[in-house]
This record gives C-alpha cells, sequence and structure tokens, in this order.
C-alpha cells in the first residue's frame, strides 16, 4: 500500500481542465519527483494535496487513510514562492512556524536551534529576516519546513536561488530526511537533481501522466542503443551490427556506436573485441532532460494532430 495514494483526481476550472484523471502512488521513505512544464497540473495537485483545493473527482489517501484538514499537520510544505515575516527574528520566526504545526515551544525552540548550527546560522538567530541574504531566507523557510519532522514533506523547487554549494548542502538534508523515514514529494524543472535525489517520477503534460515508473526504468525504456567504446584504434562502421555517430564535444577519446535494428550489445562487442583492441565500453542512457523534452514534444505533437 502507497503511503501517499492519489486515484483518478479531476479539478476543473470555468473552460479550463487542471487534472484530467491524474493517479499516481508514492511509497514511504521514498523521494518521487514530479515532473512537467509550466501550465501541466504541478501545483494545482500539490494544493490539493496540501488541502488548499479540493478536488472535483478522485480520492487523496495517506497512509491508507481518506485526507482530511486535520492531515496538515503531518505535512511540512515549501512552496515555490517563497514568503517569510521580514520584520520578524530568524530564531523567532523558526520556532512560530514549529508552533503553528503543533510543537510546543520547547520542542521547536530546540529543534530551531539545532537546525540553525545544521545550516551554520547560529549568529544570525536574533537577526531580522530581512538582514539575511536570498540564500539565507530559503534555507530559513526551508527550516521552517521541516522543523516539526513531518512524515510527508513537499518541495517545490527547493533548488531555485541557490549556489552550488548551498544546493549540494540542501540535496545532502533531503537524502538524510528521506533515509530518516521522510516520504518526499519533489517538485521541479532541474532535471539534473532528479536524477540525483529522486527514485520514482511522474511526468504530467497537458493535465495528463505521461510517464511514471522509476527513474532507471524510465532511462531504460527511452535508451536509443548507443554504445560508448573505448580503444585506441579507430573504428569504421559495420552497417550489420552499427554505424558511428559523431565524437562527444566532452568525451573525445570514446568512440560512439549506434547498434543496428535488433543487434544485441553482446554481439556487438563480441565482434568488436575480435577486429579492435577494446579497453572498456559503456551503454549510453539518455538524461532526464532529454527524456523530458522528447516525450512532451511527442505529446504536444499528438495533442495538435
Amino acid at each position: 500500500m502507497a503511503y501517499l495514494d492519489i486515484n483518478n483526481v479531476v479539478k476543473r476550472y470555468e473552460g479550463h481542465t487542471a487534472l484530467a484523471g491524474v493517479s499516481m502512488q508514492v511509497e514511504q521513505g521514498t523521494i518521487y519527483g514530479l515532473l512537467g512544464p509550466n501550465g501541466a497540473g504541478k501545483s494545482t495537485l500539490i494544493r490539493i494535496i496540501n488541502r488548499i483545493l479540493a478536488a472535483d473527482e478522485g480520492t487523496v489517501t495517506l497512509n491508507g487513510k481518506q485526507m482530511t484538514d486535520d492531515d496538515i499537520t503531518h505535512i511540512g510544505y515549501l512552496p515555490e514562492e517563497r514568503g517569510l515575516y521580514k520584520k520578524m527574528k530568524v530564531g523567532d520566526h523558526i520556532v512560530y512556524l514549529g508552533r503553528l504545526k503543533g510543537m510546543t515551544k520547547a520542542d521547536a525552540v530546540a529543534s530551531m536551534h539545532w537546525w540553525l548550527d545544521r545550516f551554520d546560522l547560529k549568529e544570525w538567530e536574533n537577526k531580522k529576516v530581512e538582514n539575511l541574504s536570498k540564500g539565507m531566507q530559503q534555507k530559513v523557510q526551508f527550516i521552517g519546513t521541516v522543523i516539526h519532522r513531518p512524515p510527508l514533506l513537499i518541495f517545490d523547487e527547493p533548488f531555485s536561488g541557490f549556489d552550488p554549494v548551498n544546493a549540494e548542502q540542501l540535496k545532502v538534508e533531503i537524502l538524510a530526511l528521506r533515509d530518516q523515514g521522510s516520504t518526499i514529494l519533489f517538485s521541479t524543472h532541474n532535471m539534473a537533481s532528479v536524477e540525483e535525489v529522486c527514485q520514482q517520477i511522474t511526468l504530467l503534460n497537458h493535465a495528463q501522466v505521461v510517464l511514471t515508473g522509476s527513474v532507471d526504468e524510465v532511462k531504460q525504456q527511452h535508451k536509443k542503443n548507443i554504445i560508448a567504446v573505448q580503444t585506441p584504434d579507430t573504428i569504421e562502421s559495420n552497417p550489420d551490427l552499427f554505424t558511428i555517430l559523431p565524437p562527444d564535444p566532452v568525451k573525445k577519446q570514446d568512440t560512439y556506436i549506434k547498434l543496428a535494428q535488433g543487434v544485441q550489445v553482446r554481439d556487438a562487442i563480441n565482434w568488436l573485441n575480435e577486429h579492435y583492441r577494446l579497453t572498456g565500453f559503456t551503454e549510453v542512457l539518455p538524461s532526464m532532460n532529454e527524456i523530458f523534452i522528447e516525450t512532451v514534444k511527442s505529446k504536444n505533437a499528438e495533442n495538435n494532430e
């Protein structure tokens, strides 16, 4: 049984369908990527899970039970549109957010101190939020999202605005939360971060699910039968087995071959081993960014036919 089960959810507005029967199952203790171009329906679905909007049809269950407003205390939500009370002191603000989620003051204060130390923000505890840089403010909002240790976390573009160093720190914390048992719904346009942290994904386009599965499965399904071969020799095409592709501008030392229809990797490699000095080979899988673009373009073309 999935921890978060979204079943055939529909949301309509006048003249517009935002979600057209969306279903997805998020297992406990995983990071699940919710992907899609702008206007695909991601934000609407997140608002329904957060009880900000009500679905017109379908159900959302959490840990086997139909969600109610009481479940909000079990969710930590970091929206894409960041927002803090600029005149509040950092420590007071974090404690306030914890108290809103049902924490005692003592627990909220203790957790606030732990997280400020974790993010090297201890010296900013008694400074006003408006005195912090944008990156620091985003760290404070992240802390406010996770302070009550909710079992379900929803992050909408969590890396937006972070430099590479702070983005890496945030990634480490997200993975640690998962390892401690949190279930995480992760909405982003950053496909590199999807490959780094997500186990499962669902891709929405025009209010519908167009792709779903584990990251590894999805990449296998979209592979183009391309092999990167390492050899000191110059390989020539063998039309019965493969054709030579243009070199990669980054990995210039590799030779890229595309297998002919029906040819297995082992057959091509066995033939190459007989005729060239191979030092290694790697099956090339598409990036999530390539899969995202290809799938969206394909579905858009279908819709325009």
